[in-house]
């Protein structure tokens, strides 16, 4: 898969870009989990969120975050994470710009800073949050949500408890137009540590290959 530099607000930005050969085909990027405890593009469960949406014949581009690995500038919070973020979907777009539809996935800490961005960015068609930490982070600004998407925790996860995310997902079913799906996945933690990860990889597939299928009729 081809290492990318693109620009950032605070400099060069390292990636993994896999395209598809198909010049229309839909784009996801994908967001890591926090760059202070160890966060990084190569974490399990992103590497595997890559590639099941690129299996699904998405162009898909996931990177490192200020601060991480090759990536420069320092950590900021969340405010220049979402401005990373938002670089990174700029670059994306501008190699892709006959692409049909958008997502975000983003996991844990990432997954706060994806629904931010979709918040910002009307062209973002679905996401997907795997782990919200919801106990954390102040979630409100979703108000509305502007377009549907799966969120997915384990009943069993101790860094962001199921509690949280179930109101969180509460707050959201209250809204007209838009669906969100929730899987709540029994025996899991936060890392969806085998024999976990497969199952929550699955349900992400089924979810995306759903959507693509309406959106397509």
């Amino acid at each position: 898969m081809p290492e990318v530099i693109f620009p950032g607000p605070e400099g060069r930005l390292e990636g993994r870009y896999h395209p598809q050969k198909e010049k229309d085909a839909p784009i996801a990027i994908i967001l890591h989990p926090h760059p202070q405890f160890g966060g990084t593009m190569n974490n399990k469960v992103v590497y595997n969120l890559h590639y099941t949406f690129h299996k699904m014949g998405f162009t898909v581009l996931r990177f490192n975050f200020r601060g991480v690995g090759r990536s420069q500038g320092e950590y900021d919070q969340g405010v220049g994470e979402l401005s990373d973020a938002a670089s990174a979907l700029d670059y994306l777009q501008s190699m892709n710009q006959n692409a049909k539809h958008c997502w975000v996935a983003g996991f844990s800490f990432g997954a706060w800073i994806g629904m931010q961005l979709l918040m910002r960015r009307p062209e973002i068609t679905g996401f997907i949050s795997v782990s919200p930490p919801a106990n954390m982070y102040d979630f409100s600004f979703l108000a509305p949500c502007p377009s549907s998407g799966l969120i997915i925790n384990g009943a069993a996860d101790r860094v962001a408890p199921p509690k949280d995310t179930q109101t969180l997902v509460g707050k959201l079913h209250e809204q007209k137009g838009i669906t969100v799906t929730h899987e709540e996945m029994e025996g899991a933690g936060h890392f969806f540590e085998e024999p976990h990860m497969q199952p929550m990889l699955d349900h992400v597939e089924t979810y995306v290959r759903r959507r693509l299928t309406e959106t397509s009729r």
